[in-house]
């Protein structure tokens, strides 16, 4: 997917249609998450879905629940979400990173006259 050193830098057209991709790649990781909130606090704590979704958006986010738990599995899930959430924040900001620090190191170990 990346180019090795021993390549030409990717054009800035293909650069900005791999940023896209893992822009949209990122995207669905959170979307993804987020319904899995949805459903797990609608599921363990009969929240309604607008509410159930509010929560999962504040944990992911990193903000905290709105609602208060009352059910111990509620309680166990909105735990495992919020790990979960934690490692959900880093791998989006991986994706986000990882085509723009590529082309700086590669930039970085192009000869001169490759540039």
């Amino acid at each position: 997917m990346y180019e090795q050193s021993t390549q030409p830098l990717l054009s800035r057209r293909a650069f900005l249609a791999r940023l896209a991709l893992h822009g949209a790649a990122a995207l669905g990781l959170i979307f993804g998450s987020l319904a899995l909130g949805a459903v797990g606090y609608h599921a363990t704590e009969g929240l309604p879905w607008l509410d159930a979704v509010l929560n999962a958006a504040m944990i992911l986010t990193g903000m905290g629940p709105v609602n208060p738990l009352h059910t111990v599995s509620g309680k166990l899930f909105a735990i495992c979400y919020a790990l979960f959430s934690g490692v959900a924040f880093l791998a989006v900001a991986g994706l986000l990173v990882a085509p723009i620090g590529h082309r700086i190191l590669h930039t970085l170990h192009l000869d001169d006259d490759e540039r």
